[in-house]
């Protein structure tokens, strides 16, 4: 084998390694697939509150229940749902726009997480566990998790494609339609709160968002078909997790972070790199114009 190969195939050898993979292919597919209609719907800030609102039932279940595995899930699950009922009471009993009141509960949640967290031992690192991941130490149960919460993703966005589409370029059309836009986007933020569950023990609560947001959002820079972002999206955001995981091993660096920070930095090369061919067909366009005169 070349060293070339030895550099992009022997991490892979171990174990842990190969779980990491498989864990961050899954919570990329997973991402990806609903991220799109989170760039679509400009649910950006959504999704940031989601993955903090979490917290609080990660940390009820990790104290009370005595660690990880589906207790966090299902503490996680509860958390969710609390944050998406919060958001909808606020919306509809008060004159504040949507973004206010995502604000209020997520600075609210994520400082309750962090108190509870602080009352229990091992404070510190617990912390670090639920906000950046492990996914070195991901377990055989986590990634069966991310399996069932992947093919889930893939049948929402079937299912739902024509209401999501909908609601994402004109609500009155929608309704109009008979799509019910209230129930789209109710059945928009279950698969976000899916998507970010099922990832969280990957790449943490903080990271999740990254794989949630920066693919889709290459994609939207790529294509302009929605099945062709999604697709896209999901190249990018699997390519992102095996570099990420490359640098992680080769660098001694965050799996969760060098994961997250690559998706980032995709969008950013191929921004730069649309807006430079852009600035050259204008200036060849110029460059023609004044040959004709």
């Amino acid at each position: 084998m070349t060293a070339l190969g030895d550099l992009l195939l022997d991490p892979f050898a171990a174990t842990f390694m190969q779980r990491a993979l498989l864990a961050g292919v899954l919570a990329a597919i997973t991402c990806s697939l609903v991220g799109t209609w989170v760039v679509l719907r400009g649910l950006t800030f959504m999704g940031d509150a989601l993955a903090h609102g979490v917290l609080p039932g990660i940390a009820v279940a990790y104290i009370l229940l005595g660690g990880g595995g589906v207790a966090t899930t299902i503490g996680a699950a509860v958390a969710a749902v609390v944050m998406i009922a919060g958001v909808n009471v606020v919306q509809r009993s008060s004159h504040l726009p949507e973004d206010a009141g995502i604000g209020l509960l997520f600075i609210g949640m994520l400082a309750l997480g962090v108190m509870i967290i602080s009352r229990g031992t091992g404070y510190f690192g617990d912390l670090l566990g639920f906000l950046f991941g492990a996914a070195l130490g991901v377990a055989p149960g986590a990634i069966a998790v991310q399996a069932v919460a992947a093919v889930i993703a893939l049948g929402g966005v079937v299912v739902f494609h024509r209401a999501f589409l909908a609601l994402s370029f004109d609500e009155r059309k929608a309704q109009g339609l008979g799509l019910q836009p209230g129930r789209a986007r109710i059945a928009l933020l279950i698969l976000i709160a899916l998507a970010i569950i099922s990832s969280f023990r990957t790449v943490g609560n903080l990271l999740v968002y990254g794989l949630l947001i920066a693919p889709p959002a290459t994609a939207s820079l790529l294509a302009r078909r929605v099945p062709a972002m999604m697709a896209t999206s999901v190249v990018v955001a699997v390519g992102s997790v095996y570099v990420g995981l490359l640098l992680s091993y080769h660098l001694d660096l965050a799996a969760g972070a060098a994961m997250a920070g690559v998706a980032v930095a995709a969008f950013f090369g191929v921004l730069a790199v649309s807006q430079g061919r852009a600035a050259w067909r204008r200036r060849r366009g110029a460059a023609a114009g004044a040959t004709a005169l």
